[in-house]
């Protein structure tokens, strides 16, 4: 436990400093397409999980294939926080791994200044309670809350023992060093969760994987419709009423209710019924940042598609539900690949429907096609609970360990603003 005086003791009366991240920060670059032929992997929006600050799903891009928002270059230790509903704080240190790979524009990147500053305090700052309050106030726009770079970068955090650097930084190591210790456990778990992605992926594809002629490979519009959604009007964007399903909520897995925004049918004269989801029904993202993601939806409560959005309506007769569901997430590259990336991904139904090829087990003996879909399914969602379910395994635990790291994280970071100083 944290004894009472720690902060007070461990400062021994040094000066504090408030000052904005820009004095603390270096520059960064943006990338040169016209300079480069090599294949990055790219940071958008939905590769940072915001449950365990980790990057995971990336897509590959090259200069051709490369979206408008494809530009900053980030290295080892720069701190990236996502700008497009800042509220949500997406944000997460660069390992190794992903150093030289390129980031969206969505993003801002913060290159910690080693001679004032270590990457773990901005980390542990822009976590903070403090920082998520400040882009609240800051964010601008309601159907896109977003905020600027600068403005980021214009959010104060205090400098202990500003005149006397490598004193400041052992101060900040301190800190840094018993949060980091809060947050190792969810580090470890978080590890684990990784490794059971891996398994996930590595056993849903020799699960999808048939010898010749114990299956048949059918083009998807072949065993499965499609639904397009709706232009519901953002200036009649409630914020209570029936929910809308964005191209912003489909992530890649679970959809989340975080931030959709709602509508009343009495506003519109077409039958908005016609775009109605349910529990079960498998969307995709259709243009934007998150083109070509795969959700399902979870939730007891009645949704409705936005346009851009897609529902997939498997022939019950023919294609279960969930094999659709895991083929699809299986198939991430090659449905981001249909969608033409470049500047402007677009993806449309049709390429989807004719290009991509399902694999159908015993197609000549409906029933025992359909049951061996259904047990193939039945592995993955275990496998898939485990994995990525908010109320059990891994992810549940992990938010528990988090809960007690940002009580403590808060308290260590309580420094008095200059304002209240004494």
């Amino acid at each position: 436990m944290i004894e009472a005086g720690f902060l007070k003791k461990l400062l021994d009366k040094a000066n504090v400093e408030w000052v904005p991240l820009e004095k603390v920060t270096l520059p960064t670059s943006n990338i040169k397409w016209s300079d480069t032929d090599r294949t990055y992997q790219y940071i958008d929006l939905s590769s940072v999980d915001r449950e365990t600050g980790i990057i995971s799903e990336t897509n590959e891009i090259t200069r051709d294939t490369a979206p408008s928002r494809a530009q900053k270059l980030v290295q080892t230790d720069d701190l990236i926080f996502a700008t497009t509903r800042p509220a949500q704080q997406r944000f997460c240190l660069i390992s190794p791994e992903w150093s030289g790979e390129v980031a969206s524009t969505g993003y801002c990147v913060l290159r910690p200044d080693p001679s004032k500053v270590s990457p773990g305090w901005l980390l542990h700052w822009i976590g903070s309670a403090q920082f998520k309050t400040y882009v609240e106030e800051q964010q601008s726009g309601s159907a896109y809350p977003a905020i600027s770079d600068g403005k980021v970068k214009a959010f104060n955090v205090p400098i202990p023992c500003p005149e006397n650097p490598k004193k400041s930084l052992a101060i900040q190591g301190e800190i840094v060093r018993i949060l980091d210790a809060f947050t190792e456990l969810t580090a470890e778990l978080t590890a684990e969760l990784t490794a059971r992605k891996k398994q996930y992926n590595y056993f849903r594809n020799q699960l999808l994987t048939f010898k010749d002629g114990e299956m048949d490979l059918k083009a998807l519009g072949q065993v499965c419709e499609f639904k397009n959604g709706f232009a519901f009007k953002s200036k009649l964007f409630r914020g209570e009423g029936r929910p809308i399903i964005r191209i912003t909520n489909v992530s890649g897995g679970t959809i989340q209710l975080d931030g959709v925004k709602y509508f009343n049918p009495a506003d519109y004269k077409e039958n908005t019924e016609a775009y109605a989801i349910s529990k079960g029904d498998i969307l995709v993202a259709m243009s934007g940042a998150t083109t070509g993601k795969i959700g399902y939806y979870p939730h007891e409560n009645t949704a409705y598609l936005n346009q851009r959005v897609g529902k997939f309506l498997p022939n019950p007769d023919s294609l279960n539900n969930r094999y659709l569901y895991h083929f699809l997430l299986s198939q991430n590259q090659q449905i981001y690949t249909l969608a033409g990336g470049g500047a402007q991904p677009n993806l449309s139904s049709n390429a989807l429907k004719a290009k991509l090829k399902i694999p159908i087990p015993h197609p000549d003996d409906p029933k025992r096609s359909l049951e061996e879909q259904i047990r193939i399914a039945c592995i993955l969602d275990k496998m898939d609970t485990l994995t990525n379910s908010l109320s059990e395994g891994f992810p549940r635990e992990i938010a528990l360990r988090n809960q007690q790291y940002q009580y403590y994280r808060d308290l260590l970071l309580s420094f008095a603003k200059p304002e209240v100083a004494t």
